[in-house]
């Protein structure tokens, strides 16, 4: 099922798709796929559509009888795929606890430029918020430390493509610790950046030009996709005797930027 909680909003700056797909559902818990761009909390002063608003909305007899939502695992703006939410307090506790344990299981797909040497690889590099170490011009930026909090990334190679005369690397990842952009920072630190990151990517100006004028055609020239070509792909979670695995297929831009723009390409290789 497919629930829109307002109509799209698109301005000079942002744009937002607000239409997430439910994926499994059950008393104590609902599980949806979230579309990019969407933020999953609201943030500031800015009314725009949100997931968690959305799925009040969708949910609204249970809110009115007490229901509680928590969200589980908060995805960036512009990265798609699937989002855990409990219903109540002791859900929420429950997947809390499993979480500390690290009986979480999280998985991503992404789409990246280049192609790697390796055909699997581990990360394991610190991370921290650059300014902290560095000047950056944007405040959220992080980059590999070693004063940095211990970050792990599983990266391997799925295929790859040629797109617009370059080869693009289509990936499944799986982070062993949860940090601010993490995946990003580390597909970049490997020298393979996520196809439309704006800050991590091409030149972090993009972001900067993105903040004061929107999507253009010149970065659309630089970065090809309008939001990072990350997904969150699958999700198991253990507990006890307990154990739910959701599972959520590439997202249509996705799906459509490597079959439409990649023309006549051929795929190159499959491990």
């Amino acid at each position: 099922m497919t629930w829109s909680g307002a109509k799209p909003v698109v301005g000079a700056v942002i744009s937002v798709n607000p239409e997430f797909t439910v994926i499994d559902e059950s008393e104590d818990w609902i599980v949806v796929s979230k579309p990019a761009p969407l933020i999953v909390h609201p943030s500031g002063k800015k009314h725009e559509p949100t997931l968690l608003c959305g799925l009040k909305a969708l949910l609204l007899y249970e809110m009115v009888n007490g229901a509680q939502l928590s969200i589980l695992n908060r995805l960036d703006r512009e990265t798609s795929g699937l989002v855990v939410v409990s219903k109540n307090k002791s859900t929420a506790r429950k997947f809390g606890r499993a979480m500390e344990r690290r009986e979480i299981q999280k998985q991503y797909h992404a789409l990246v430029r280049g192609r790697p040497e390796w055909k699997e690889i581990t990360v394991d590099a610190p991370i921290l918020r650059k300014g902290e170490v560095l000047e950056s011009p944007i405040w959220v930026k992080q980059t590999v430390h070693p004063a940095g909090k211990s970050c792990v990334t599983h990266f391997r190679v799925m295929n790859t493509f040629e797109i617009k005369g370059e080869t693009i690397s289509k990936l499944e990842i799986t982070p062993q610790t949860g940090r601010m952009h993490q995946i990003r920072v580390h597909a970049a630190y490997l020298g393979y950046p996520i196809v439309g990151d704006k800050i991590y990517g091409f030149s972090e100006q993009c972001y900067l030009d993105f903040i004061v004028d929107g999507w253009t055609e010149d970065l659309a020239k630089k970065l090809w996709l309008p939001r990072h070509a990350l997904h969150a792909s699958a999700m198991t979670i253990e507990n006890g005797e307990q154990r739910w695995n959701w599972q959520c297929s590439l997202s249509g831009d996705l799906e459509n930027f490597i079959g439409k723009d990649c023309g006549e390409c051929s795929e190159n290789e499959q491990v």
